[in-house]
């Protein structure tokens, strides 16, 4: 192949916690094609998505900002004439185009749904896949909301959501997860064929609800109980699809040239909205590991993720790097292996091209995160977590929690009436930082009241 430029894949799974990688801990079921993957390049323990749920950590990778500083900031709505992420929002596919590649999405986009808001006018030249929070992994139809018994959230009618660009597609009984490993060996080959630079992002739905594996993986587990049992089968099939994928880029003759990102958008879910029957009972089958906290909440468990980069001779192989990372820093890494300046671009993430050949150090990199009344801050070892929430049974939750990471990684214990000095410098950070996300929301996006700013975050209107 002729080109010089690298490629780029970015795999992202949904709802996935940290502890259900075998590479990450998981010993219950192995996840050999991430393991390899890990072990030929970087895995990082201190990897960070940026928001506990779906739509803002998708806006922040995509872009390498805040979710706040991209125009979302919560989950967003599944019928057909929701408002996504800003034309306005500068997008890495957008920026990639202009230096001359392809760009392909095939999975969940989740960044809005009228035709404004869809992967096309956010810089993609070609996707597959659906646009809502969630679909039936067989019949491809979003029903979330169709068995609602409160008014919490809207009446929304089953949907059917299976798209190729802007055409709508039927392919009933096929399972997704195999159709995004057929769709993207299918487009590796065109580029390759095409000779043309590619950025590919893979963004699954598994694991998240509703909870469905074929047959053959489910046989696999039999010995776990069910719960577990769907989980292990679910991400051993996108297991399979990514070992398949990077073996047909190997094939092509282009791992060498394509830098490859995996993570996942927010840790595990306890939500209640996982039955066909509207059973309210949370799906424990996800786990977080050693963490406190699971999807919606700022404790660690809701935002430490998996993290992998791989990149074949140009940076170091089989090493573990404790350094704080998050997925907005996927896009300048990117942008950086281009030779984009990345001083031309407003980003808050930072390239990890320099770490990752270990001339750099993020260790006390100050990183924030906010979600509704939520915000945190970390520097260093220091953990704090303002108005934090939680669903698991842990007991009452501090306005004002402050953890050590180094001696506490799960958060179990509070030291902010300990540790007076630190609590308030963190605690200053954390609001300073929440005001001028406010301020730019506000001069950005309207001023909305603080019942429709809430609902707004939430994916209401």
């Amino acid at each position: 192949m002729s080109n010089k430029k690298p490629n780029f894949i970015v795999f992202l799974t949904d709802d996935q916690g940290y502890g259900d990688l075998s590479c990450m801990g998981a010993t219950d079921f192995k996840t050999p094609s991430l393991d390899k993957l890990a072990s030929e390049g970087i895995r990082f323990t201190d990897w960070y998505t940026n928001c506990p749920v779906c739509s803002p950590a998708r806006a922040a990778l995509l872009t390498g900002r805040y979710p706040g500083n991209t125009g979302i900031r919560g989950i967003l709505p599944g019928h057909r004439k929701a408002a996504g992420l800003p034309e306005s929002t500068p997008t890495l596919p957008k920026i990639l185009k202009s230096e001359g590649y392809n760009t392909a999405m095939v999975g969940k986009w989740h960044l809005g749904l009228e035709k404004k808001s869809r992967p096309n006018n956010h810089g993609f030249d070609d996707w597959f896949g659906f646009l809502a929070g969630n679909v039936d992994y067989y019949s491809h139809i979003y029903y979330y909301g169709a068995n609602t018994k409160d008014n919490i959230l809207p009446q929304v009618n089953p949907t059917h959501d299976l798209w190729e660009n802007e055409e709508e597609v039927w392919m009933d009984g096929d399972y997704f997860t195999e159709m995004i490993t057929e769709k993207c060996i299918e487009y590796l080959r065109k580029m390759t064929s095409d000779d043309k630079p590619f950025f590919l992002y893979v963004p699954f739905n598994a694991p998240h609800y509703p909870m469905h594996a074929p047959k053959k993986y489910m046989d696999r587990f039999s010995h776990l109980p069910w719960d577990r049992q769907v989980m292990a089968a679910m991400l051993s099939a996108m297991d399979d699809s990514v070992g398949n994928i990077m073996d047909e880029l190997k094939r092509l003759g282009v791992d060498e040239n394509t830098l490859t990102f995996f993570t996942s958008d927010n840790g595990p879910s306890r939500e209640t909205r996982n039955w066909l029957d509207s059973t309210l009972d949370p799906y424990y089958g996800g786990t977080a590991g050693k963490f406190k906290g699971h999807k919606g909440s700022l404790f660690e468990g809701g935002i430490r993720e998996p993290g992998i980069m791989h990149w074949p001779g140009k940076i170091q192989t089989g090493i573990v790097s404790s350094e704080p990372c998050a997925s907005m820093d996927i896009a300048p890494t990117i942008l950086e292996a281009v030779g984009v300046n990345l001083q031309d671009h407003y980003l808050d993430g930072k390239s990890l091209i320099k770490l990752a050949n270990g001339k750099d150090s993020h260790s006390e990199r100050v990183m924030f995160w906010e979600y509704l009344d939520q915000t945190a801050v970390r520097k260093g070892k220091w953990k704090l977590v303002l108005k934090g929430k939680l669903i698991d049974a842990y007991g009452p939750v501090p306005e004002v929690h402050l953890a050590n990471l180094e001696e506490d990684i799960s958060e179990s214990t509070n030291l902010a009436d300990k540790e007076p000095e630190i609590t308030k410098e963190l605690t200053k950070l954390a609001q300073e930082w929440r005001n001028q996300i406010e301020e730019k929301w506000i001069s950005e996006y309207g001023a909305p009241s603080e019942a429709q700013r809430l609902n707004t975050q939430m994916g209401l209107k």
